[in-house]
């Protein structure tokens, strides 16, 4: 199991609606990342940003490759188009954090 971080910026007045669209989650996209072996997901948010953080089995190149191929993840990442201003760098990739320090 690998620990995973990354962070996310919502548009400008939109803070509102990303969290409604988060209490309406689809059964489908957390059946999808629990198969692709993302547990213990939460989001955290402090203005328009976003930290987000996982627990990936086996390791998080895997779950979140695995996670990244899903139709309900291309699905889910079109809803959230008019919500989020950044999720990727200019490679697609997620704005990962490096973990520092961890109490276990």
């Amino acid at each position: 199991m690998e620990r995973a971080c990354f962070l996310m910026t919502i548009l400008p007045g939109r803070e509102a609606e990303y969290e409604r669209r988060h209490r309406e989650i689809w059964d489908e996209m957390v059946t999808e990342l629990r198969r692709s072996g993302i547990t213990n997901y939460s989001l955290f948010r402090r203005d328009r940003t976003v930290v987000a953080y996982a627990e990936c089995h086996p390791d998080t190149e895997t779950a979140f490759s695995t996670m990244g191929v899903t139709d309900v993840n291309r699905r889910w990442s079109a809803w959230f188009a008019d919500v989020l201003e950044t999720f990727t760098d200019n490679n697609g990739q997620l704005l990962w954090a490096t973990e520092v320090w961890h109490l276990a």
